[in-house]
């Protein structure tokens, strides 16, 4: 069986940077190809044209190409052609594409089209209550329609885009995973009374709440320190660093509490989760965030938002606790609770732990993913 994925994204020392989509790509690449599937990733929108095999892995860089008229047709019908060819020469059985703006809308593929849903354009606008732009509306539902076979990482994400593009097919759920060998519990490196948040500094992730929130946990315990890893991002209401206006909010006593990382390697992301009694993470606009999952499989405590997805990966009181964001007095409560009891800590990140190797680590889910593409094969 050849299992090929098109991409705009991929975590590779030759490409650009790579959010969750690329990465969740790659983990699942790499499993199905340690179980002997053949793999070919297709990562348009690169420097350069090149075509090696890594790791068993067959690469295809395909460089960005500008168009003087139709671009948004031109692109998707060169990437269609460069597509069938390589169905043909390597016996492709099917190709996953991701749902975001829709990049195989008018492509038609010589083999089974996949698209996993990892939040589209449209369900993200709907999410953070902002106006998508026509076409990419219309980019996505044709893409959607055109698939062969949908599947999506959530069932809260598959439901909302349904609703979303009125779609009648089937959708099936499998979440993305993780290697759990390289996120490891390091409780030596744990220090007491240190809140980390890492991710991108962007509204849509909540992190306009965390500097009242942090003031409400300083006022009760006043040797709290908070740390926030990610890259600053402008945001898309005022135009503003979202740095600077979370810097607005923070209390004077609080912010020289706060120490800002900036965008890190992600090694030294790990570093810091190792060294964090408790993650916050109060997401208001998801699909599965790998970074929960990255966490809780560190063995950390979370406190996460409360919102659709969040089921679906939290067990609230068990494995951490989700909590409106928008409710400041009981989300610095439940940090409170957290660092005030390490032993609780403990419990809670052990419970997380298991429930990651149970749900979302790479062995687990290999084995859906391979069952899903041999009946997509097999109808061919």
């Amino acid at each position: 069986m050849h299992i090929a994925f098109l991409t705009p994204e991929y975590p590779h020392p030759r490409t650009g940077p790579a959010a969750g989509l690329g990465t969740s790509i790659k983990n699942m690449a790499t499993a199905l190809a340690d179980k002997g599937v053949k793999i070919s990733v297709f990562i348009f929108d690169q420097q350069e044209d090149d075509i090696f095999t890594e790791n068993g892995i067959r690469f295809h860089f395909i460089k960005h190409r500008s168009f003087k008229i139709l671009g948004w047709y031109l692109h998707r019908k060169f990437l269609q052609n460069y597509l069938n060819k390589r169905i043909a020469v390597d016996k492709i059985d099917a190709i996953e594409a991701p749902d975001w703006t829709g990049i195989t809308a008018f492509m038609k593929l010589r083999c089974p089209l996949v698209i996993r849903m990892n939040g589209s354009d449209a369900y993200f606008c709907k999410l953070e209550n902002r106006k998508q732009k026509q076409k990419n509306f219309w980019f996505e539902k044709l893409a959607l329609q055109g698939a062969d076979r949908i599947l999506s990482v959530s069932n809260f994400t598959a439901e909302e885009t349904r609703k979303i593009f009125q779609l009648k097919k089937k959708i099936k759920t499998i979440p993305n995973s993780i290697d759990v060998k390289r996120f490891l519990p390091q409780q030596e490196k744990e220090e007491k009374e240190v809140i980390l948040y890492f991710g991108s500094l962007i509204r849509k992730k909540g992190v306009l709440e965390l500097p009242d929130i942090f003031n409400r946990i300083v006022e009760q315990m006043p040797a709290a320190k908070f740390r926030l890893a990610g890259k600053d991002v402008r945001d898309i209401k005022t135009g503003w660093s979202t740095r600077e206006l979370m810097e607005e909010q923070f209390s004077p006593v609080a912010a020289k509490k706060v120490e800002w990382l900036g965008n890190l390697p992600y090694d030294n992301i790990l570093e810091e989760i190792a060294k964090a009694q408790v993650v916050v993470l109060p997401s208001f606009a998801e699909a599965l965030p790998m970074t929960w999952i990255e966490a809780m499989a560190m063995e950390k405590a979370l406190v996460t938002s409360d919102i659709g997805w969040a089921k679906e990966v939290m067990i609230d009181g068990e494995t951490g606790y989700t909590v409106d964001p928008n409710d400041h007095n009981l989300y610095a409560d439940k940090v409170l609770e957290i660092l005030n009891n390490p032993g609780l800590a403990k419990q809670v990140g052990k419970a997380a732990r298991e429930r990651v190797l149970e749900k979302f680590s790479t062995e687990a889910v290999v084995e859906e993913n391979i069952a899903f593409y041999e009946g997509v094969v097999r109808k061919t």
